[in-house]
C-alpha cells in the first residue's frame, strides 16, 4: 500500500464514538480515504501509548493531552479543543424512568435498582466510584452492581444483566434500545474536557490536519449536539 492510499489511524476515547459514527467520519472518508478507528478508555488507551503504541490523530482529555505534549508525544500546536461531556444514566427503552435529579432521589434510586452497570476504565466509572463514597451506599451499590473493564455499558441493559448504566452520556447512546433517563445532580457532576492532537512522528500530518479541521468547524457542532456533547471551539 502506497504512502497516498495508507489509512489515517485515529485512537480515540469513547466519548465521540457517536457523531464520528453518524457523520463526521463519512465527510473525511469522502474527501481523503480510509480511517482506521480504535475506540479506547483514556485511561487504557495511556497505557497503551506508555507501551509503544503510536498513530495519526489522538483523542484524550485535556490533562491526558497535556501529559502527551509534555512527553513530546504529540505535536502542541496541532492541538484542538474539542469537546466537553457530562455523566448520565440510562434505562432500557421502555422501562420506568428513575429520579436522579437530586443526590437524595438518586441515592434513593442507586439503593432500589437491581443492578447498576460502570465502567472500570473510563473516566466517568473512575469518578461514579467517588460518588457513591460521597453518597455513602458505595458498599452497598457495589454488592449488587455489574461493573465492566471498558465498553459500553448500556449494552448491559439490552442484555438484562443491569437495570440501570452510567457513562459519559454520548457513550450511551452508542447502544440502540435504551433511554436516557438524566444526568448526574450538578453537585455530583464531572464535566470532562477532550482535546484532539496529531502525533509528532505522524506521516501522514496533512490527512491527519484534514481530519481535525472537519471535526472542529463550525458544521460539525450539530453532529455533537445530538449526542449530548458541548463544542470547545
Amino acid at each position: 500500500m502506497s504512502a497516498s492510499s495508507k489509512a489515517l489511524t485515529l485512537q480515540s476515547g469513547l466519548v465521540v464514538r457517536s457523531p464520528f459514527d453518524a457523520t463526521l467520519m463519512d465527510i473525511y472518508r469522502q474527501a481523503h480515504g480510509e480511517v482506521d478507528i480504535t475506540w479506547t478508555p483514556t485511561t487504557v488507551l495511556m497505557k497503551n501509548i506508555e507501551n509503544g503504541l503510536t498513530g495519526d490523530v489522538v483523542i484524550v482529555t485535556d490533562q491526558a493531552m497535556d501529559e502527551l505534549v509534555a512527553k513530546g508525544v504529540v505535536d502542541a500546536e496541532s492541538c484542538k479543543k474539542l469537546i466537553v461531556s457530562r455523566i448520565g444514566f440510562a434505562v432500557k427503552q421502555g422501562e420506568a424512568k428513575p429520579d436522579v435529579s437530586t443526590p437524595q432521589a438518586l441515592t434513593q434510586t442507586l439503593l432500589d435498582t437491581r443492578s447498576v452497570c460502570y465502567s472500570i476504565g473510563g473516566a466517568s466509572g473512575i469518578h461514579f466510584k467517588t460518588v457513591l463514597g460521597r453518597l455513602g451506599i458505595e458498599a452497598e451499590v457495589d454488592a449488587k452492581a455489574c461493573p465492566i473493564p471498558e465498553g459500553f455499558t448500556a449494552e448491559k441493559l439490552i442484555t438484562g444483566e443491569a437495570s440501570l448504566a452510567v457513562q459519559q452520556i454520548s457513550e450511551l447512546l452508542v447502544v440502540s434500545g435504551i433511554e436516557i433517563v438524566g444526568r448526574l445532580p450538578e453537585e455530583l457532576q464531572k464535566v470532562t474536557s477532550f482535546t484532539i492532537g496529531l502525533y509528532s512522528q505522524s506521516q501522514q500530518k496533512q490527512k491527519g490536519a484534514a481530519l481535525i479541521e472537519i471535526v472542529t468547524s463550525q458544521a460539525s457542532k450539530e453532529a455533537y449536539a445530538r449526542f449530548g456533547l458541548d463544542c470547545r471551539f
